[in-house]
């Protein structure tokens, strides 16, 4: 891709998967407890919205620095499995909800890094 040329990150599928995990988390954490509104649910909303807006964010910049973002990106699902795992723990979520979301951040980690290897 010449250097002048930019991604439109509303066409990219990683971007619209990364929305979409974004909503449904914004929707489970109706749900959670009260007194988690600026603990573990902060957290999740925090690093859920930071999928879709590295993309988006490193969408504008040169491929190398876009790989940059992506990594950012892969970083805050890694993170969201992880408080997801927290949350059922503390039975804030069922095993059911975690493995939907579980599987949809597996499969954005999947896309993601073969996105960023394509353009390596």
């Amino acid at each position: 891709m010449c250097a002048k040329q930019r991604h439109n990150y509303k066409n990219l599928k990683i971007w619209k998967l990364g929305l979409e995990i974004t909503n449904d988390i914004s929707d489970m954490l109706l749900d959670f407890p009260k007194h988690e509104q600026f603990d573990l649910s902060s957290q999740i909303s925090r690093c859920s919205v930071s999928m879709p807006s590295n993309i988006a964010e490193g969408s504008a910049r040169t491929d190398k620095s876009f790989s940059h973002f992506l990594d950012i990106s892969l970083g805050s699902s890694f993170e969201l499995g992880t408080q997801l795992l927290v949350a059922q723990h503390r039975k804030y979520i069922n095993n059911e909800t975690l493995k939907m979301l579980e599987e949809k951040i597996e499969e954005f980690q999947k896309m993601t890094m073969g996105f960023q290897n394509g353009l390596n």
